[in-house]
């Protein structure tokens, strides 16, 4: 009759001859072929994956060579695994018709995997101000919550995240200024942020709009409309203070919007809503913009014939 506890005992003596290598090998990351139906995006993942020009590029990439750089991901809970690096890539090897892309499997925090996310997609060469904006906040909140303490005042809650600020201006190459700033712009409601994207409105007067409240955004951007122009800084910081007043009207707006201003060249701008209705609700605002101005060429041309006539 086996004593009882022999098993135990086997296991015990494999631990004992068991080296440091073998237990470092057990726990190192490895890359696993992981099926794509299994992988699901960052949870308000801040930067866009669109169907562009350089998707297009790295699709045919991955069509040819394979995912060369491994997605990184953590297990969850319910099963499946969240992306946390490579979500471009994921979308153009499902584009490419794979099934499985290689995977390194990481065991993180939320707060862990949040700065890797950001600090991984920030390498990018082309970011939006919107997804720097949102992938800012995301980072900075996800540092004051790495090793925080309930016991702390108010004023040391403070000095912590004015830490975190500076910590995060040293690790990314940015002003500890530029980062609030860039933080503001996730104010801004998203009609007015995508404005901000397609560089209809710059950057300095899209700050200080950002301290608008939502309904007087919504004003602002009626106003701009009839105007069909874009403010200044001077304008923009105006308005805040109009707001801050509170004489925040769509006449007193327009008032401001409809000024002539130094220097300022003749444009035309058309908020999203007014052309949507003429093009597929597929297009992006770059093919909307594409298709405008070939139509706009072949008017012209139509035009020059005819008065060569």
């Amino acid at each position: 009759m086996p004593k009882k506890g022999a098993n135990i005992s086997l296991s015990s003596y494999d631990d004992i001859f068991e080296t440091d290598a073998s237990r470092a090998e057990a726990k190192q990351e490895r890359i696993q072929s992981i099926s794509i139906l299994d992988l699901v995006p960052f949870e308000n993942h801040p930067f866009k994956v669109v169907d562009d020009e350089a998707m297009l590029r790295t699709t045919e990439s991955i069509a040819q060579y394979g995912v060369l750089t491994p997605i990184i991901a953590r297990p969850l809970e319910e099963g499946g695994y969240e992306i946390i690096s490579g979500h471009r890539r994921v979308h153009a090897a499902e584009a490419a018709g794979l099934d499985e892309v290689p995977v390194i499997v990481r065991d993180m925090t939320d707060d862990e995997a949040t700065v890797l996310m950001v600090d991984s997609n920030l390498q990018r060469e082309s970011i939006l101000p919107s997804e720097r904006a949102f992938a800012y906040k995301m980072k900075l909140e996800a540092m004051k919550h790495q090793g925080e303490r309930a016991d702390l005042t108010s004023r040391q809650v403070g000095e912590k995240s004015q830490t975190s600020v500076k910590t995060m201006s040293s690790e990314i190459g940015e002003s500890e200024r530029q980062i609030q700033r860039f933080i503001r712009l996730t104010n801004l409601i998203p009609d007015l942020l995508e404005m901000v994207d397609q560089k209809q409105i710059s950057f300095n007067p899209a700050v200080e709009l950002s301290y608008l409240k939502p309904e007087e955004q919504e004003i602002f951007m009626e106003a701009m409309d009839l105007a069909q122009t874009a403010p200044s800084l001077s304008q923009a910081q105006r308005m805040k203070k109009l707001s801050q007043e509170g004489g925040f009207t769509l006449d007193a707006v327009r008032e401001i919007m409809t000024e002539v201003k130094k220097g300022d060249l003749e444009r035309v701008t058309f908020r999203n809503e007014t052309l949507r209705k003429y093009f597929p609700k597929s297009y992006s605002t770059q093919q909307m913009q594409d298709t405008i101005i070939k139509l706009l060429e072949q008017w012209q041309k139509r035009k020059q014939r005819d008065q060569g006539r």
